[in-house]
């Protein structure tokens, strides 16, 4: 039996990697889901499609998650397309890793505005937008809030401040009965690690040595842990930080 049948998800930042592997695998397991892209509108579309395809519900909806405005439209064709909310997904972000002679103003703010501010907006949003009956919040966060490596000094901030978030809110929402928890992922093969050069990279071959599994991580990897916290499975769950790091610590 599909473990998400009726359920409606929202995943923000869902047109390529992690995102796209999560809300394919929630539609694989009966959801109903809303693929979110801020500019990626060809590729959110084919991931709609593959879902459609595969006998699946699915509508890619765009917006910025640091736009007040376009949460709320997102929200609003959510429930006009599959109704009241189950699932969110927080996995819109941004990252950039450089010395801290590297950091300037327009790098701080584009950060905790997606990764931070976009997780507050699309949370607040969703509250109006949840079932009675409560549901289930994931943070995407990131393994660099826990091992801080050089030259990731906003990046590492931001999921530091999605980390706090998840157990403040954890607290705060659990008398609705709505869990949240976080994702906090280490490397993982994605369009975007590819093309920053990551993959392939001494950085690369460093956390496949730390690693216990010998090996960096697949979006699928972390796309199982989703559908785990989404579920029934984990109902007793709430304001956890799960590593999906491999065992780097």
């Amino acid at each position: 039996m599909e473990k998400l049948s009726g359920k409606v998800a929202v995943v923000t930042g869902a047109s390529k990697g992690i995102g796209a592997s999560i809300a394919k695998s929630l539609a694989a397991e009966g959801a109903s889901v809303v693929v979110n892209y801020a500019s990626s509108k060809e590729t959110a579309e084919e991931i709609v499609s593959g879902i459609v395809g595969n006998g699946g519900r699915a509508i890619a909806v765009k917006g910025d998650v640091a736009s007040p405005a376009d949460i709320s439209r997102l929200f609003e064709e959510t429930m006009n397309a599959f109704g009241a909310v189950d699932i969110l997904v927080n996995n819109a972000g941004v990252y950039k890793f450089g010395a801290i002679e590297q950091v300037s103003e327009a790098d701080f703010h584009h950060h905790f505005n997606t990764n931070v501010l976009g997780v507050l907006l699309t949370t607040q949003a969703a509250l109006k937008s949840f079932n009675e009956n409560g549901g289930s919040i994931i943070n995407i966060g990131s393994l660099v809030s826990t091992i801080a490596p050089a030259y990731s000094s906003v990046y590492s901030a931001t999921k530091g401040a999605v980390d706090a978030i998840t157990h403040v809110l954890s607290k705060e929402l659990g008398p609705r009965n709505i869990r949240v928890n976080s994702i906090n992922p280490g490397m993982v093969v994605t369009e975007g690690t590819v093309n920053a050069g990551i993959i392939g990279s001494d950085f690369e071959a460093e956390n496949i040595r730390l690693s216990p599994l010998g090996r960096i991580g697949q979006p699928e990897d972390i796309a199982m842990m989703a559908i785990f916290l989404a579920s029934e499975e984990s109902r007793w769950l709430t304001g956890e930080t799960l590593l999906a790091g491999g065992g780097v610590r």
